[in-house]
Parts: structure tokens; sequence; C-alpha cells
């Protein structure tokens, strides 16, 4: 899989990628596309280690998501298995790593200052970075999907999953959101992609 990250990635990073990838005992793969999450790393048995990322980001995601996901590995490999997964071991790796990336030669020049300031305290996903994660959905491949902040408020829409919400106020950085059928009050992220429901199909 290494040998085919020229794929998904712009060529001028790929071979950063692939020295930080020389590892005998770590394997990506890239999946088809999961809703709740962009990548993910796991401890194998026998010492292996396994990175699997979705096939469907740009490839400015799909780097982001790359690195952040060798940096549990790096990570695990220097202050061992009982770190927070994105405590402050792994931030200081992935900001480490992901320095010598930061560049117009791999990211759009608009993307760079967004970058840099998000790797002054990188999350637990970039998504949390509603601003940088707004301006990566640039070169996504067109969808019909919108943003929650998009959506009137009142407005029902529906998630990949078919359940159906009421858009209500915003808190300090997420709407409240009612679930239809159960009643329950969820918060969404605003730059999370939903299906509007138009008036005339509306179930209210």
């Amino acid at each position: 899989m290494q040998n085919k990250l020229q794929d998904y990635i712009s060529p001028n990073a790929v071979p950063q990628v692939l020295k930080l990838l020389e590892h005998e005992h770590l394997v990506v793969k890239v999946k088809n596309e999961r809703k709740t999450r962009h990548g993910d790393y796991m401890r194998l048995p026998h010492g292996k280690h396994q990175i699997t990322i979705n096939s469907n980001l740009n490839e400015y995601r799909f780097l982001i998501t790359l690195i952040h996901e060798i940096a549990h590995f790096e990570a695990y490999k220097r202050f061992g298995r009982f770190i927070k997964p994105h405590g402050v071991e792994w931030k200081k790796t992935f900001q480490h790593l992901m320095l010598p990336f930061l560049n117009p030669d791999i990211f759009p020049i608009e993307l760079l200052p967004l970058l840099a300031k998000h790797f002054k305290n990188p999350k637990a996903s970039s998504d949390s970075d509603v601003v940088l994660a707004l301006a990566l959905k640039q070169f996504d491949e067109p969808n019909n999907k919108t943003f929650i902040f998009e959506v009137p408020l009142g407005e029902t829409f529906k998630l990949y999953n078919g359940k159906i919400f009421i858009k209500g106020r915003k808190r300090t950085k997420r709407y409240e959101c009612v679930e239809v059928k159960t009643g329950r009050l969820y918060l969404f992220n605003p730059n999370a992609e939903v299906d509007v429901i138009p008036v005339k199909a509306g179930i209210l």
C-alpha cells in the first residue's frame, strides 16, 4: 500500500511520507468511506501496527489524516502504551511530523495560515477546527450536501443514517438540534454536512 500513496497525496509529499512509513511492522490500508472517521490507528497482535485512511478524502485531508495516524504510531513507540490518545505526547509528535509538509509545494497557499494556526495546538479531529475544515472541504468533490450553519433556523434535515432533526439556536460554537423521533437534543458542529428536507416533503 505504501507504494500506492502517490494516488492519494501530492507527489511532492510522497518521499517524506515513505520515510515515515519505513517500518516493517506498520501497514497502511485505504478503506471505503466511513462516516464517523477519516482514519484510525490500531495496535495489532504480535507487535504489528495498522493505519487505515478513507479513500474518498481529498489529497490535503488525506495527508493530514495520514500524518495524524502516523503520529499515534510514533508516540506509542517513543512514550509507550499508557499515554492519552490525543494527549501532549501525541500533539508534540503530530506537530513535529507535520512541519516539513507545511509549505506551498504541498498545500495551496491559502491553506497554509490556517494550518499554521491549527498546528499550534492540534485537536483530536481537524473537523473540530471549523475554519480549517470548511477550507479543506473546498477541495472535495461536489455534492448536494448542506452545512449545518447554512440550514435555516427551525428547518428539518437528515443525516447519512436517516435520522431527522430540527435545527435550533447556536451555542458558543455548535448548534442545538432536536431529533424528531425521540425529542432528544444534540449538538452539531457548524461544518457538519446534512440533507435539508424541503418544506413540501417535510414531516411536520
